[in-house]
């Protein structure tokens, strides 16, 4: 049973629910506990009752078998949307070493075709929220756990879950052209995530670093 993707359609209502449902429900068959936590990066927990992951700077806890996920560390609601992402990478993953070889997101099986909602909902507004000040972005990665990288005029890296870093790039432009960005994976990432989700990774990534800006 592959992942139902998240998609822009599916913000409210049954798309949503059903694919959570999906994605649960698979996640509900895996037999190896340990196994997964080996090709995901999680941690196990109450010998193998539970698992903890990483998410966006977050630790997530997900328990079995009614693969209830909740936050470590708070009792708030966590929203759909990321329960679905948590979900999927979980599901997905195959535990695929690193390959440090870096790639647009033209570059994934499908990546063309996707591209303008991609750009749309991500690099558009990594660049017009940053451009003017790159600098901001450092320091809202800091804030996420992530490390500059030497790209662009300015550039940082910030593993969204454990196995899946996210490079941030932005230039800043001159008086001719608007400062532009670009986001890269590294080629493995299509081992750990569906093509349209990692549109939604990308988009969350990018509002959290702006919410973090904002509220510096």
């Amino acid at each position: 049973m592959e992942n139902k993707p998240v998609t822009s359609s599916d913000s409210h209502g049954h798309g949503y629910e059903l694919a959570c449902q999906l994605a649960a429900e698979r996640l509900a068959g895996t037999g190896d506990i340990e196994q997964l936590c080996r090709l995901t990066g999680a941690r196990c927990l109450d010998s193998g009752q539970a698992i903890a992951v990483d998410f966006l700077n977050r630790s997530y806890l997900v328990a079995f078998p009614e693969i209830a996920l909740t936050f470590e560390d708070s009792q708030e609601e966590v929203i759909i949307r990321d329960k679905i992402l948590i979900l999927h990478y979980l599901t997905t993953a195959k535990g695929t070493p690193l390959s440090d070889k870096l790639i647009a997101y033209q570059e994934l099986p499908e990546g063309t075709a996707y591209f303008p909602t991609f750009y749309q909902r991500s690099i558009r507004p990594l660049a017009s929220h940053f451009g003017a000040a790159p600098s901001r972005l450092a320091d809202a990665a800091r804030v996420m756990g992530g490390d500059k990288a030497n790209y662009g005029d300015t550039a940082v890296t910030v593993n969204v879950f454990p196995r899946v870093p996210l490079t941030l790039v932005l230039w800043r432009g001159d008086d001719e052209f608007g400062p532009e960005g670009n986001i890269l994976f590294d080629s493995t990432i299509s081992d750990y995530l569906p093509v349209e989700d990692i549109i939604v990774v990308s988009e969350s990534l990018v509002r959290r670093l702006i919410k973090v800006d904002r509220q510096a």
